[in-house]
């Protein structure tokens, strides 16, 4: 018994609930860093409150993954667990930008990390299910297609998140401009729309999408009929972590060194393109030209977004002409080198270069990992596996939160954008861990063809 081929719209309802997500990923990762400041934090304590969000995700991922494994409600296996996180990020995402209207309780620096936590556990709780749900619902020769579909709804989603502020302000006329300690009004009117978007587009998968019913997941699992019966316990995530597959293995090295430089990139952003560039004192966080640089960080984010979006389309093909890792590969390099590069661009305009190359790689880190990953994990345990391999994400973030802020203090010479360099150099380290990988799924595939 074989899975049903889906149609290119069916595999494209199945993932736009990514479209919103992303979209409030995306609103988070290019203003959450420029909020923060605005509520009172340095430059080097950001990456500080920002730890709580990839520490949260460590937790909540494999439990996540567990239970979406083990249910079945009306609503089906996975679409519970994303439905409940996009109800839980849209409120983070009101909130959040919203952070002084709490001052009476708790200073609005401190409610509004609290918000970033909020929004970031919940972003977890809602995308691992949604990967985990395409490698239910696709046999092995549509995963890749199927991941990249995901890539391009992503770019498009987190396109209009990031650029939506910088359109309110200066197509729509909104005002950027806010007293010390506020947030502007284009980015509360921003997060807003984020947080309707986020409902809609999980609503529509929701409601569009069916899901294989345990037993018939269990009728295709052909391969794993020696697999051996344990007793269901939410300990199990420990044993299944000790016996987690080679390939899974080989992965984790370079999900390490991507994630890491990823993080190191949304977090310092914002400052180290208001003072490399801008010419900005690290002090400055309300002028009306530290505005202009976030809403210019909105819109190269949403570059490398649509970038990315683009370059799914033909991740599929490439793919299957050179293979899933020289893919991932090459893809890596230039991404690493369109990071380093924005320390030598001359101006604000010339980062569009920069943000190409870092396109080109997130449209690979967003799909090729999982499409390796997928046919080396048990179908039965699915969801916990990418619970687990999100490990593999959150830790690098967590140590870069720890570590960042103060080696941009003492390193760095308070400088970040020194940050963003070893982020480029992360992402070229993490190409090279690529070719020792297996890709067990790649080569049946290539040996059927």
């Amino acid at each position: 018994m074989n899975k049903r081929k889906l149609s290119f719209w069916e595999i494209w309802n199945m993932s736009f609930g990514f479209l919103g997500i992303q979209m409030g990923f995306a609103l988070q990762n290019a203003n959450a860093s420029r909020i923060l400041q605005i509520f009172g934090a340095d430059v080097h304590e950001l990456s500080w409150f920002w730890v709580v969000a990839p520490l949260t995700g460590l937790i909540v991922q494999p439990i996540i993954g567990y239970y979406s494994d083990k249910t079945w409600t009306r609503l089906g296996r996975r679409r519970p667990f994303f439905l409940t996180g996009a109800i839980l990020a849209s409120i983070g995402l009101l909130l959040m930008p919203n952070a002084d209207m709490f001052t009476a309780f708790l200073p609005s620096l401190w409610v509004g990390a609290g918000m970033l936590m909020i929004m970031d556990a919940s972003f977890n709780v809602a995308m691992e299910p949604f990967r985990a749900l395409v490698a239910d619902n696709l046999p092995s020769d549509q995963r890749t297609l199927g991941f990249s579909v995901q890539t391009i709804l992503i770019g498009i989603g987190a396109v209009i998140g990031s650029w939506l502020p910088y359109v309110m302000a200066n197509w729509l006329g909104i005002s950027n401009e806010a007293q010390i300690g506020e947030v502007p009004f284009h980015l509360l009117l921003s997060f807003i729309i984020g947080a309707a978007v986020l409902i809609g587009s999980i609503l529509l998968t929701v409601f569009t999408t069916k899901e294989y019913s345990p037993e018939e997941l269990a009728a295709f699992e052909n391969d794993e009929e020696g697999l051996e019966e344990e007793q269901s316990s939410l300990m199990n995530i420990f044993s299944d972590f000790r016996k987690m597959p080679l390939t899974m293995k080989q992965l984790s090295g370079v999900q390490f060194f991507s994630w890491f430089g990823l993080f190191g990139m949304w977090v310092f952003s914002t400052p180290a393109i208001a003072h490399h560039i801008y010419d900005l004192p690290l002090s400055d966080h309300s002028s009306e030209a530290y505005q202009n640089a976030g809403d210019w960080v909105g819109v190269l984010f949403g570059v490398y977004n649509a970038v990315s979006a683009v370059f799914a389309f033909f991740l599929p093909y490439i793919a299957l002409k050179i293979g899933r890792k020289l893919t991932h590969a090459v893809s890596l390099i230039i991404g690493g080198l369109g990071l380093i590069s924005i320390y030598l661009a001359p101006n604000e305009d010339w980062l569009i270069l920069s943000m190409v190359g870092i396109g080109i790689a997130w449209a690979s880190i967003l799909a090729m990992p999982y499409a390796i990953l997928a046919g080396s994990i048990p179908a039965k345990k699915m969801g916990v596996y990418m619970g687990i391999f999100n490990f593999f994400i959150v830790l690098p973030q967590i140590i870069n939160a720890i570590i960042g802020g103060p080696v941009v203090k003492y390193f760095y010479g308070g400088n970040p954008i020194y940050a963003l360099v070893i982020s480029g150099v992360s992402f070229i380290i993490a190409a090279l861990l690529v070719i020792r990988v297996k890709d067990v799924d790649d080569t049946l595939i290539n040996t059927k063809s």
